[in-house]
């Protein structure tokens, strides 16, 4: 023992640890106890998530119910009024031809159906928590570590209490993808608002704005652009984590990946990856368009 702990004594030769037996009593009073929380707290969980049931359904419904080709003039006309490039249009258009000729259009759209609801989600919880941030140093202050938790955990963690709370389906799935994908959202709203030039402020304080008026008039509008980025990342993230949200019963892409990887099916598992790339540098490269008309429409008006 001592030749190997290079001649330390041998209680400094491995490090502190509570006995087998407290940590199993540790863990069965944490584990029980959570439990009992989640079974009395049931039925307010399952009237709480009801409302995501609905829209998660209704919109998969719509998307894999209407004809492809009405879909698929709707997506493509929303890329090109959002990026008013004819590259984007075009590429989003073979992209999504793509992934019909490959037999994934299904697929397809009840993925982008979960991306949608999580990314209106992740954007409806992130936008008030980033304004309040930006407005006070000390929400910030409590904020911003909780937020590097969050991005810093991995992303298989959060599952765990999601599959404890809410048991396995689309709508757990969805709660940790939107837990996942809603912190790049607060920052950059809280960053937008707070770059915000001073003299704007201090001009709508001349003019006696309130600070409801003072948010909705100068403060919002000017941070468009950096909201805009955070619309971005925050879809980004959310088409990152539908793979491994499809580990507790999310349907789609997602879940024919992970399939492909468990059976070691190589072609299925590169067509599925590359239907979500497609969709992902869709959704980039006209949002980022868009952000930019929006900057440089912001610089037009400043001059």
């Amino acid at each position: 023992m001592a030749s190997s702990c290079w001649g330390l004594p041998e209680f400094l030769c491995a490090a502190p640890e509570l006995s087998s037996s407290t940590l199993r009593q540790i863990r069965r009073s944490i584990d029980g106890g959570f439990r009992d929380l989640v079974r009395e707290l049931s039925p307010v969980i399952d009237a709480a998530t009801a409302p995501l049931q609905v829209a998660l359904n209704g919109l998969e419904s719509l998307f894999v119910n209407t004809p492809w080709i009405i879909t698929l003039a709707v997506l493509v006309a929303a890329a090109g009024a959002a990026s008013r490039s004819w590259r984007i249009t075009l590429g989003t258009l073979v992209a999504l031809l793509a992934i019909g000729w490959v037999g994934l259009w299904t697929d397809t759209m009840i993925t982008l159906s979960m991306v949608t609801v999580c990314t209106l989600a992740a954007v409806s919880i992130g936008l008030p928590i980033g304004i309040w941030m930006a407005r006070s140093d000390r929400a910030q202050r409590v904020i911003s570590p909780v937020l590097d938790v969050m991005q810093t955990l991995p992303s298989f963690v959060y599952l765990i209490p999601v599959v404890v709370i809410f048991g396995i389906g689309k709508v757990p799935g969805m709660i940790a993808v939107v837990i996942y994908a809603t912190p790049p959202m607060v920052r950059l709203a809280s960053l937008g608002i707070r770059q915000v030039d001073r003299e704007a402020i201090e001009a709508a304080d001349a003019f006696g704005s309130s600070p409801r008026q003072k948010l909705w008039n100068v403060q919002l509008p000017l941070a468009l652009p950096t909201l805009m980025t955070g619309v971005n990342q925050t879809i980004m993230m959310s088409l990152s984590m539908v793979v491994v949200a499809s580990m507790v019963g999310v349907g789609g892409l997602g879940k024919n990946v992970l399939q492909a990887i468990n059976n070691q099916f190589f072609t299925v598992g590169f067509m599925n990856g590359f239907a979500l790339v497609a969709i992902a540098i869709a959704f980039d490269r006209a949002s980022q368009a868009y952000g930019k008309r929006l900057q440089r429409h912001r610089e037009t008006v400043d001059e």
